[in-house]
Protein backbone atom coordinates (compact mmCIF):
# COMPACT_ATOMS: atom_id res chain seq x y z
CA UNK A 1 0.00 0.00 0.00
CA UNK A 2 0.84 3.70 -0.26
CA UNK A 3 3.05 5.52 2.33
CA UNK A 4 0.62 8.46 1.60
CA UNK A 5 3.51 10.72 0.39
CA UNK A 6 1.12 12.39 -2.27
CA UNK A 7 2.73 15.89 -3.12
CA UNK A 8 -0.01 18.44 -3.75
CA UNK A 9 1.05 21.71 -6.11
CA UNK A 10 0.10 25.03 -5.64
CA UNK A 11 0.78 27.90 -8.31
CA UNK A 12 0.47 30.53 -5.43
CA UNK A 13 2.47 30.86 -2.00
CA UNK A 14 -0.76 32.35 -0.71
CA UNK A 15 -2.45 28.86 -1.73
CA UNK A 16 0.15 27.17 -0.27
CA UNK A 17 -0.09 28.73 2.83
CA UNK A 18 -4.15 28.43 3.03
CA UNK A 19 -3.73 24.95 1.93
CA UNK A 20 -1.20 23.84 4.51
CA UNK A 21 -3.09 25.51 6.98
CA UNK A 22 -5.76 22.85 7.06
CA UNK A 23 -3.50 19.90 6.96
CA UNK A 24 -1.68 17.86 9.38
CA UNK A 25 1.61 18.15 9.70
CA UNK A 26 3.29 15.36 7.63
CA UNK A 27 0.58 16.36 4.88
CA UNK A 28 1.81 19.87 5.18
CA UNK A 29 5.13 19.21 4.30
CA UNK A 30 4.21 17.85 0.98
CA UNK A 31 2.71 20.94 -0.12
CA UNK A 32 4.85 22.23 -2.86
CA UNK A 33 4.88 26.21 -4.38
CA UNK A 34 5.31 25.55 -7.85
CA UNK A 35 5.17 28.82 -9.70
CA UNK A 36 2.57 30.03 -11.86
CA UNK A 37 2.11 29.23 -15.75
CA UNK A 38 3.38 26.45 -18.39
CA UNK A 39 6.90 27.04 -17.97
CA UNK A 40 7.35 26.62 -13.99
CA UNK A 41 4.84 23.58 -14.00
CA UNK A 42 6.72 22.26 -16.63
CA UNK A 43 9.97 22.81 -14.87
CA UNK A 44 8.30 21.54 -11.26
CA UNK A 45 6.66 18.59 -12.99
CA UNK A 46 10.58 17.35 -13.80
CA UNK A 47 11.82 18.09 -10.45
CA UNK A 48 12.91 14.85 -8.48
CA UNK A 49 10.75 15.81 -5.73
CA UNK A 50 7.11 15.36 -8.15
CA UNK A 51 8.78 13.14 -11.02
CA UNK A 52 9.50 10.54 -8.59
CA UNK A 53 6.21 11.49 -6.10
CA UNK A 54 3.94 8.03 -6.14
CA UNK A 55 1.18 10.36 -6.51
CA UNK A 56 0.12 14.23 -7.39
CA UNK A 57 -2.39 16.28 -6.96
CA UNK A 58 -3.12 19.85 -8.50
CA UNK A 59 -4.92 22.54 -5.87
CA UNK A 60 -5.46 26.06 -6.13
CA UNK A 61 -8.44 28.49 -7.10
CA UNK A 62 -9.69 28.81 -11.24
CA UNK A 63 -12.06 30.57 -13.11
CA UNK A 64 -15.18 29.05 -13.89
CA UNK A 65 -16.26 28.41 -18.04
CA UNK A 66 -19.77 26.42 -16.87
CA UNK A 67 -22.54 30.03 -16.18
CA UNK A 68 -23.72 27.98 -13.37
CA UNK A 69 -20.46 28.10 -11.45
CA UNK A 70 -20.23 30.00 -8.30
CA UNK A 71 -17.15 31.64 -6.06
CA UNK A 72 -16.51 28.71 -3.97
CA UNK A 73 -17.44 25.67 -5.77
CA UNK A 74 -15.01 23.04 -6.13
CA UNK A 75 -14.27 21.55 -9.50
CA UNK A 76 -12.54 17.96 -9.27
CA UNK A 77 -11.12 17.42 -12.85
CA UNK A 78 -12.05 13.98 -14.08
CA UNK A 79 -9.89 14.85 -17.45
CA UNK A 80 -7.55 17.53 -17.49
CA UNK A 81 -5.92 18.83 -21.26
CA UNK A 82 -4.12 22.25 -22.28
CA UNK A 83 -5.62 24.07 -24.49
CA UNK A 84 -3.68 23.82 -27.57
CA UNK A 85 -2.90 19.82 -27.44
CA UNK A 86 0.86 19.85 -26.87
CA UNK A 87 0.56 17.58 -24.06
CA UNK A 88 -2.00 14.18 -23.96
CA UNK A 89 -5.01 14.93 -22.04
CA UNK A 90 -4.90 12.96 -18.46
CA UNK A 91 -7.71 11.28 -17.23
CA UNK A 92 -8.39 11.10 -13.21
CA UNK A 93 -10.77 7.84 -12.39
CA UNK A 94 -10.78 8.93 -8.81
CA UNK A 95 -12.51 11.91 -9.08
CA UNK A 96 -15.81 11.10 -8.20
CA UNK A 97 -14.48 9.37 -4.91
CA UNK A 98 -12.83 12.73 -4.27
CA UNK A 99 -16.11 14.73 -5.17
CA UNK A 100 -18.40 12.23 -2.81
CA UNK A 101 -16.12 13.39 0.31
CA UNK A 102 -15.84 17.28 -0.68
CA UNK A 103 -19.69 16.85 -0.71
CA UNK A 104 -19.61 15.13 2.66
CA UNK A 105 -17.93 17.74 3.91
CA UNK A 106 -20.32 20.21 2.99
CA UNK A 107 -18.71 21.72 -0.03
CA UNK A 108 -20.77 22.42 -3.46
CA UNK A 109 -18.55 20.39 -5.71
CA UNK A 110 -18.69 19.85 -9.93
CA UNK A 111 -16.93 16.82 -11.63
CA UNK A 112 -15.46 17.39 -15.71
CA UNK A 113 -12.73 18.94 -17.48
CA UNK A 114 -10.41 21.39 -16.77
CA UNK A 115 -8.20 23.36 -19.64
CA UNK A 116 -5.08 24.82 -18.46
CA UNK A 117 -3.90 27.78 -20.81
CA UNK A 118 -0.73 29.73 -20.91
CA UNK A 119 -2.38 32.86 -20.03
CA UNK A 120 -4.70 34.60 -18.07
CA UNK A 121 -8.19 34.12 -19.97
CA UNK A 122 -11.06 36.77 -20.21
CA UNK A 123 -13.87 37.56 -22.72
CA UNK A 124 -14.40 36.01 -25.84
CA UNK A 125 -11.76 33.40 -25.20
CA UNK A 126 -13.18 32.39 -22.35
CA UNK A 127 -17.12 31.72 -24.26
CA UNK A 128 -14.65 29.79 -26.77
CA UNK A 129 -13.49 27.33 -24.27
CA UNK A 130 -16.82 27.15 -22.26
CA UNK A 131 -18.12 25.70 -25.43
CA UNK A 132 -16.14 22.75 -25.46
CA UNK A 133 -18.12 21.45 -22.25
CA UNK A 134 -15.45 22.13 -19.89
CA UNK A 135 -16.21 23.95 -16.27
CA UNK A 136 -12.88 25.58 -15.36
CA UNK A 137 -9.77 27.00 -16.51
CA UNK A 138 -6.45 27.71 -15.27
CA UNK A 139 -2.94 28.11 -15.95
CA UNK A 140 -1.08 24.51 -14.56
CA UNK A 141 -2.57 21.58 -13.94
CA UNK A 142 -2.15 20.15 -17.63
CA UNK A 143 1.64 20.42 -16.89
CA UNK A 144 2.37 18.89 -13.81
CA UNK A 145 -0.17 16.12 -13.44
CA UNK A 146 2.40 12.80 -14.28
CA UNK A 147 1.71 11.43 -17.91
CA UNK A 148 1.93 8.42 -16.35
CA UNK A 149 0.01 5.44 -14.81
CA UNK A 150 0.32 7.23 -11.17
CA UNK A 151 -2.15 8.40 -9.68
CA UNK A 152 -2.96 12.27 -10.08
CA UNK A 153 -5.98 14.68 -9.28
CA UNK A 154 -6.71 18.09 -9.91
CA UNK A 155 -8.97 19.94 -7.56
CA UNK A 156 -9.48 23.67 -7.82
CA UNK A 157 -11.33 26.37 -6.38
CA UNK A 158 -13.59 28.70 -8.61
CA UNK A 159 -12.33 32.45 -7.86
CA UNK A 160 -13.77 34.22 -10.86
CA UNK A 161 -16.92 33.36 -12.41
CA UNK A 162 -18.15 33.46 -16.13
CA UNK A 163 -19.51 36.48 -17.62
CA UNK A 164 -18.00 38.55 -14.56
CA UNK A 165 -15.28 41.11 -15.27
CA UNK A 166 -11.99 39.50 -14.33
CA UNK A 167 -10.26 43.06 -13.95
CA UNK A 168 -12.00 44.57 -11.55
CA UNK A 169 -11.52 45.16 -7.56
CA UNK A 170 -14.60 42.69 -7.13
CA UNK A 171 -12.41 39.60 -8.28
CA UNK A 172 -10.13 40.25 -5.56
CA UNK A 173 -12.76 40.07 -3.04
CA UNK A 174 -13.99 36.62 -5.01
CA UNK A 175 -10.06 35.40 -5.06
CA UNK A 176 -9.93 36.07 -1.32
CA UNK A 177 -13.44 33.51 -0.87
CA UNK A 178 -11.81 30.94 -2.93
CA UNK A 179 -8.25 30.77 -1.00
CA UNK A 180 -10.67 30.59 2.25
CA UNK A 181 -11.89 26.97 0.88
CA UNK A 182 -8.50 25.69 0.66
CA UNK A 183 -8.24 24.81 3.98
CA UNK A 184 -11.42 22.98 3.67
CA UNK A 185 -10.04 21.12 1.23
CA UNK A 186 -6.97 19.09 3.22
CA UNK A 187 -8.78 16.47 5.38
CA UNK A 188 -10.41 14.67 1.88
CA UNK A 189 -6.97 15.35 0.48
CA UNK A 190 -5.10 13.42 3.19
CA UNK A 191 -7.92 10.88 2.65
CA UNK A 192 -7.04 10.42 -1.03
CA UNK A 193 -3.35 10.12 -0.36
CA UNK A 194 -4.18 7.57 2.64
CA UNK A 195 -6.01 5.31 0.06
CA UNK A 196 -3.57 5.26 -2.58
CA UNK A 197 -2.36 1.69 -3.28
CA UNK A 198 -2.63 -1.37 -5.84
CA UNK A 199 -5.32 -3.50 -4.67
CA UNK A 200 -7.50 -6.31 -5.88
CA UNK A 201 -10.88 -5.92 -6.49
CA UNK A 202 -13.13 -8.89 -5.71
CA UNK A 203 -16.18 -9.64 -7.82
CA UNK A 204 -19.28 -11.42 -6.90
CA UNK A 205 -20.68 -13.54 -9.59
CA UNK A 206 -23.83 -13.49 -9.98
CA UNK A 207 -24.53 -10.08 -8.69
CA UNK A 208 -26.98 -7.30 -9.95
CA UNK A 209 -30.00 -7.62 -12.44
CA UNK A 210 -31.69 -11.24 -11.45
CA UNK A 211 -34.59 -12.20 -14.06
CA UNK A 212 -37.49 -10.77 -12.20
CA UNK A 213 -35.84 -7.39 -11.86
CA UNK A 214 -35.10 -7.87 -15.99
CA UNK A 215 -38.42 -8.75 -16.50
CA UNK A 216 -40.10 -5.93 -14.54
CA UNK A 217 -37.92 -3.14 -16.71
CA UNK A 218 -38.89 -4.37 -19.57
CA UNK A 219 -41.99 -3.80 -19.08
CA UNK A 220 -42.10 -0.74 -18.38
CA UNK A 221 -40.21 -0.19 -21.38
CA UNK A 222 -41.93 -1.98 -23.49
CA UNK A 223 -45.23 -0.26 -22.57
CA UNK A 224 -43.48 3.05 -23.41
CA UNK A 225 -42.62 1.98 -26.30
CA UNK A 226 -45.86 0.77 -27.67
CA UNK A 227 -48.28 3.05 -25.71
CA UNK A 228 -46.21 6.06 -25.83
CA UNK A 229 -45.56 8.15 -22.57
CA UNK A 230 -46.83 8.51 -19.94
CA UNK A 231 -46.93 5.09 -18.43
CA UNK A 232 -48.07 4.94 -14.61
CA UNK A 233 -45.83 2.64 -12.48
CA UNK A 234 -47.47 2.09 -8.68
CA UNK A 235 -44.39 2.76 -6.41
CA UNK A 236 -40.96 1.61 -7.86
CA UNK A 237 -40.79 -0.66 -10.45
CA UNK A 238 -37.61 -2.30 -8.39
CA UNK A 239 -35.85 -0.86 -5.16
CA UNK A 240 -33.46 1.56 -7.72
CA UNK A 241 -32.79 5.07 -7.68
CA UNK A 242 -31.00 4.80 -10.89
CA UNK A 243 -33.68 2.10 -12.30
CA UNK A 244 -36.45 4.70 -11.02
CA UNK A 245 -34.90 7.81 -12.65
CA UNK A 246 -33.89 6.91 -15.89
CA UNK A 247 -37.75 5.42 -16.07
CA UNK A 248 -38.65 8.57 -15.52
CA UNK A 249 -36.55 9.92 -18.12
CA UNK A 250 -38.11 7.93 -20.32
CA UNK A 251 -41.62 9.57 -19.58
CA UNK A 252 -42.88 6.89 -16.77
CA UNK A 253 -44.40 8.20 -13.59
CA UNK A 254 -44.23 6.65 -10.20
CA UNK A 255 -47.58 6.85 -8.14
CA UNK A 256 -48.16 5.90 -4.48
CA UNK A 257 -51.24 4.38 -5.23
CA UNK A 258 -53.99 3.41 -8.33
CA UNK A 259 -56.11 6.80 -7.02
CA UNK A 260 -52.82 8.84 -7.85
CA UNK A 261 -53.86 7.51 -11.92
CA UNK A 262 -55.80 9.13 -13.84
CA UNK A 263 -58.78 7.01 -15.19
CA UNK A 264 -58.43 4.93 -18.18
CA UNK A 265 -54.60 4.99 -18.20
CA UNK A 266 -52.22 2.22 -18.38
CA UNK A 267 -50.60 1.43 -14.93
CA UNK A 268 -47.46 -1.18 -14.45
CA UNK A 269 -47.76 -2.83 -10.86
CA UNK A 270 -44.06 -3.45 -9.46
CA UNK A 271 -42.31 -6.15 -9.24
CA UNK A 272 -42.83 -6.21 -5.83
CA UNK A 273 -46.62 -7.61 -6.27
CA UNK A 274 -49.78 -6.17 -4.81
CA UNK A 275 -52.65 -7.35 -2.71
CA UNK A 276 -56.53 -8.22 -4.35
CA UNK A 277 -57.83 -4.79 -3.09
CA UNK A 278 -55.07 -2.73 -5.08
CA UNK A 279 -56.22 -4.23 -8.08
CA UNK A 280 -59.75 -4.19 -7.55
CA UNK A 281 -58.84 -0.05 -6.89
CA UNK A 282 -57.24 -0.25 -10.94
CA UNK A 283 -60.59 -2.02 -12.21
CA UNK A 284 -62.91 0.84 -10.56
CA UNK A 285 -60.85 3.20 -12.41
CA UNK A 286 -60.77 1.68 -15.36
CA UNK A 287 -56.90 1.27 -15.53
CA UNK A 288 -55.23 -0.71 -17.93
CA UNK A 289 -53.05 -2.62 -15.95
CA UNK A 290 -50.01 -4.70 -16.33
CA UNK A 291 -48.45 -7.02 -13.89
CA UNK A 292 -44.84 -6.93 -13.36
CA UNK A 293 -44.83 -9.22 -10.40
CA UNK A 294 -41.91 -11.24 -9.97
CA UNK A 295 -42.91 -14.79 -10.93
CA UNK A 296 -41.39 -15.97 -7.72
CA UNK A 297 -43.01 -13.45 -5.85
CA UNK A 298 -46.83 -14.87 -7.01
CA UNK A 299 -45.75 -18.25 -6.41
CA UNK A 300 -46.18 -17.00 -2.68
CA UNK A 301 -49.38 -15.19 -3.16
CA UNK A 302 -50.72 -18.34 -4.06
CA UNK A 303 -49.72 -20.31 -1.74
CA UNK A 304 -51.26 -17.88 0.73
CA UNK A 305 -54.62 -18.20 -1.15
CA UNK A 306 -53.80 -22.51 -0.68
CA UNK A 307 -53.13 -22.61 2.71
CA UNK A 308 -55.21 -20.16 4.16
CA UNK A 309 -57.91 -21.75 1.90
CA UNK A 310 -57.39 -25.09 3.86
CA UNK A 311 -57.78 -23.89 7.28
CA UNK A 312 -54.32 -22.64 8.03
CA UNK A 313 -53.40 -19.65 9.76
CA UNK A 314 -50.70 -17.97 7.63
CA UNK A 315 -47.30 -16.76 9.47
CA UNK A 316 -45.70 -14.38 6.94
CA UNK A 317 -41.63 -13.91 7.80
CA UNK A 318 -40.91 -10.54 6.17
CA UNK A 319 -40.21 -6.91 7.25
CA UNK A 320 -43.39 -4.60 8.10
CA UNK A 321 -44.14 -1.63 5.38
CA UNK A 322 -41.92 -3.77 2.69
CA UNK A 323 -44.23 -3.79 -0.73
CA UNK A 324 -43.89 -7.67 -0.95
CA UNK A 325 -44.99 -8.04 2.55
CA UNK A 326 -47.95 -5.74 2.36
CA UNK A 327 -49.27 -7.54 -0.88
CA UNK A 328 -48.47 -10.85 -0.24
CA UNK A 329 -50.20 -10.12 3.42
CA UNK A 330 -52.87 -8.62 1.89
CA UNK A 331 -53.79 -11.70 -0.22
CA UNK A 332 -55.75 -12.73 2.95
CA UNK A 333 -55.32 -10.23 5.31
CA UNK A 334 -58.00 -11.81 8.26
CA UNK A 335 -55.57 -15.23 8.18
CA UNK A 336 -52.34 -14.11 8.07
CA UNK A 337 -49.94 -12.44 10.87
CA UNK A 338 -46.20 -10.93 10.42
CA UNK A 339 -42.93 -12.14 12.23
CA UNK A 340 -40.18 -10.11 11.27
CA UNK A 341 -37.76 -11.82 13.91
CA UNK A 342 -37.12 -14.39 16.66
CA UNK A 343 -38.28 -12.12 19.20
CA UNK A 344 -41.58 -11.71 17.39
CA UNK A 345 -41.57 -15.35 17.12
CA UNK A 346 -41.20 -16.00 20.55
CA UNK A 347 -44.33 -14.11 21.20
CA UNK A 348 -46.64 -14.56 18.64
CA UNK A 349 -50.00 -16.32 18.96
CA UNK A 350 -52.39 -18.14 16.33
CA UNK A 351 -56.17 -19.14 17.19
CA UNK A 352 -55.42 -22.93 16.57
CA UNK A 353 -51.93 -23.96 16.66
CA UNK A 354 -52.35 -27.42 15.27
CA UNK A 355 -53.49 -25.43 11.44
CA UNK A 356 -50.63 -23.53 10.93
CA UNK A 357 -47.87 -22.48 8.37
CA UNK A 358 -45.16 -20.43 7.22
CA UNK A 359 -43.76 -18.42 4.49
CA UNK A 360 -41.40 -16.15 3.72
CA UNK A 361 -40.99 -13.05 2.33
CA UNK A 362 -38.39 -13.73 -1.50
CA UNK A 363 -35.76 -11.34 -0.22
CA UNK A 364 -34.77 -12.43 3.18
CA UNK A 365 -31.43 -14.16 4.37
CA UNK A 366 -31.39 -17.74 4.74
CA UNK A 367 -29.47 -17.39 7.36
CA UNK A 368 -32.14 -15.36 9.35
CA UNK A 369 -35.08 -17.18 8.24
CA UNK A 370 -33.65 -20.37 9.63
CA UNK A 371 -33.57 -19.40 13.03
CA UNK A 372 -36.28 -17.53 12.82
CA UNK A 373 -38.26 -20.93 11.58
CA UNK A 374 -36.36 -22.96 14.57
CA UNK A 375 -38.26 -20.94 17.00
CA UNK A 376 -41.61 -21.26 15.24
CA UNK A 377 -41.55 -24.94 15.13
CA UNK A 378 -40.30 -25.32 18.77
CA UNK A 379 -43.29 -23.30 20.00
CA UNK A 380 -45.47 -25.13 17.02
CA UNK A 381 -45.21 -28.85 16.65
CA UNK A 382 -47.16 -29.07 13.63
CA UNK A 383 -45.99 -26.03 11.79
CA UNK A 384 -46.09 -26.48 7.92
CA UNK A 385 -43.68 -25.63 5.46
CA UNK A 386 -44.06 -24.46 1.96
CA UNK A 387 -42.88 -27.46 -0.39
CA UNK A 388 -40.11 -25.19 -1.89
CA UNK A 389 -38.19 -22.36 -0.50
CA UNK A 390 -39.97 -18.86 -1.05
CA UNK A 391 -36.37 -17.22 -0.61
CA UNK A 392 -35.59 -16.60 -4.52
CA UNK A 393 -32.73 -18.35 -5.70
CA UNK A 394 -31.24 -15.19 -7.04
CA UNK A 395 -31.21 -13.99 -3.47
CA UNK A 396 -29.90 -16.99 -2.52
CA UNK A 397 -27.28 -17.04 -5.24
CA UNK A 398 -26.22 -13.54 -4.04
CA UNK A 399 -25.62 -14.42 -1.10
CA UNK A 400 -24.04 -17.31 -1.51
CA UNK A 401 -21.41 -15.23 -4.08
CA UNK A 402 -21.31 -12.81 -1.40
CA UNK A 403 -19.52 -15.35 1.30
CA UNK A 404 -17.00 -16.12 -1.81
CA UNK A 405 -15.68 -12.69 -2.16
CA UNK A 406 -16.41 -11.45 2.05
CA UNK A 407 -13.72 -14.22 2.96
CA UNK A 408 -11.13 -12.53 1.48
CA UNK A 409 -11.74 -9.25 1.14
CA UNK A 410 -10.22 -6.40 3.67
CA UNK A 411 -13.41 -4.62 2.87
CA UNK A 412 -16.93 -4.83 1.03
CA UNK A 413 -19.06 -2.91 -1.03
CA UNK A 414 -22.83 -3.87 -1.78
CA UNK A 415 -24.19 -1.51 -4.11
CA UNK A 416 -27.85 -1.04 -4.00
CA UNK A 417 -30.35 1.40 -2.96
CA UNK A 418 -31.33 1.49 0.91
CA UNK A 419 -34.89 0.59 0.65
CA UNK A 420 -33.66 -2.93 -0.94
CA UNK A 421 -34.13 -5.71 0.97
CA UNK A 422 -32.00 -8.30 -0.88
CA UNK A 423 -29.06 -5.43 -1.04
CA UNK A 424 -29.50 -4.88 2.95
CA UNK A 425 -29.30 -8.78 3.38
CA UNK A 426 -26.13 -8.73 1.52
CA UNK A 427 -24.54 -6.21 3.77
CA UNK A 428 -25.77 -7.96 6.76
CA UNK A 429 -23.84 -11.45 5.66
CA UNK A 430 -20.91 -9.59 5.28
CA UNK A 431 -20.83 -8.42 8.39
CA UNK A 432 -21.86 -11.46 9.91
CA UNK A 433 -18.96 -12.90 8.91
CA UNK A 434 -16.56 -10.40 10.72
CA UNK A 435 -16.09 -7.55 7.95
CA UNK A 436 -16.45 -4.32 7.27
CA UNK A 437 -19.41 -3.97 4.94
CA UNK A 438 -21.57 -0.79 3.40
CA UNK A 439 -24.05 -0.32 1.03
CA UNK A 440 -24.08 2.01 -1.41
CA UNK A 441 -25.95 3.53 -4.45
CA UNK A 442 -23.40 4.37 -6.26
CA UNK A 443 -19.60 5.49 -5.95
CA UNK A 444 -21.07 9.00 -4.85
CA UNK A 445 -21.74 6.82 -1.56
CA UNK A 446 -18.56 5.93 -1.20
CA UNK A 447 -15.40 6.87 1.46
CA UNK A 448 -12.30 6.96 0.93
CA UNK A 449 -11.27 6.31 4.47
CA UNK A 450 -12.78 2.56 3.93
CA UNK A 451 -9.82 2.16 1.41
CA UNK A 452 -6.95 2.90 4.15
CA UNK A 453 -4.48 -0.16 4.50
CA UNK A 454 -7.33 -2.30 2.19
CA UNK A 455 -5.34 -4.70 -0.31
CA UNK A 456 -8.79 -6.36 -1.10
CA UNK A 457 -12.30 -5.15 -2.02
CA UNK A 458 -14.83 -7.21 -1.90
CA UNK A 459 -17.71 -6.02 -4.46
CA UNK A 460 -21.56 -7.25 -5.01
CA UNK A 461 -24.62 -5.43 -6.89
CA UNK A 462 -28.02 -6.49 -4.99
CA UNK A 463 -30.49 -7.96 -7.37
CA UNK A 464 -31.92 -4.41 -8.61
CA UNK A 465 -28.88 -2.78 -8.83
CA UNK A 466 -27.61 -2.19 -12.83
CA UNK A 467 -23.98 -3.58 -13.04
CA UNK A 468 -22.87 -0.45 -14.16
CA UNK A 469 -22.65 0.67 -11.08
CA UNK A 470 -19.89 -1.97 -10.57
CA UNK A 471 -17.70 -0.62 -13.60
CA UNK A 472 -17.93 2.88 -11.96
CA UNK A 473 -16.73 1.92 -8.44
CA UNK A 474 -14.00 -0.14 -9.80
CA UNK A 475 -13.12 2.12 -12.65
CA UNK A 476 -12.57 5.27 -9.62
CA UNK A 477 -11.00 2.97 -7.57
CA UNK A 478 -8.32 2.63 -10.44
CA UNK A 479 -7.85 5.94 -9.10
CA UNK A 480 -6.50 5.44 -6.18
CA UNK A 481 -3.83 2.73 -8.37
CA UNK A 482 -3.77 0.14 -10.26
CA UNK A 483 -6.48 -2.58 -9.50
CA UNK A 484 -6.26 -6.65 -10.22
CA UNK A 485 -9.79 -7.27 -11.10
CA UNK A 486 -10.82 -11.38 -10.34
CA UNK A 487 -14.38 -12.86 -10.82
CA UNK A 488 -15.52 -15.26 -7.71
CA UNK A 489 -18.15 -17.04 -9.14
CA UNK A 490 -20.49 -19.78 -7.72
CA UNK A 491 -22.81 -20.24 -9.85
CA UNK A 492 -24.44 -19.00 -13.63
CA UNK A 493 -27.85 -18.16 -13.55
CA UNK A 494 -30.18 -19.13 -16.82
CA UNK A 495 -33.73 -18.18 -15.38
CA UNK A 496 -35.87 -16.53 -17.77
CA UNK A 497 -39.44 -15.32 -16.76
CA UNK A 498 -41.74 -14.69 -19.74
CA UNK A 499 -43.58 -11.37 -20.17
CA UNK A 500 -47.26 -10.58 -19.93
CA UNK A 501 -49.42 -11.03 -22.69
CA UNK A 502 -50.37 -7.05 -21.88
CA UNK A 503 -46.78 -6.20 -23.99
CA UNK A 504 -46.05 -9.31 -25.38
CA UNK A 505 -44.38 -8.92 -28.78
CA UNK A 506 -45.42 -11.72 -31.27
Amino acid sequence: MSDGQAVFCTPLRVEARALRAGMSAPAADRVRHTGVGRARSLRAAQSAGLAHAPAVAAVGIAGALGADLQPGDIVVADAVHDVDGATSPQRCPGAPLLAASFRAAGLRVHVGTLVSTGHVVTGAERARLAATGALAVDMESAWLLPADQRPSAAVRVVADTAGEPLLRPATLARVRQALAVLPRLAPTLEAWARALGPRTALLAGPRSFCAGVDRAIDIVELALRQRGAPVYVRKQIVHNVHVVRDLEARGAIFVDEVDDVPEGATAVFSAHGVSPAVREAAADRQLQAIDATCPLVTKVHTEVRRFTDRGDTVIFIGHAGHEETEGTMGERPGNTVLVEDATDAATVTVPDPSQVSYLVQTTLSADEVEGIVDVLQTRFPALRAPASDDICYATTNRQHALRAVAADADVVLVIGSGNSSNSKRLVETAQRMGKPAHLVDDVGDVELDWFTGVDTVGITAGASAPTTLVDEIVGSLRGLGPVDVQERSVTTESVHFTLPKEVRQT
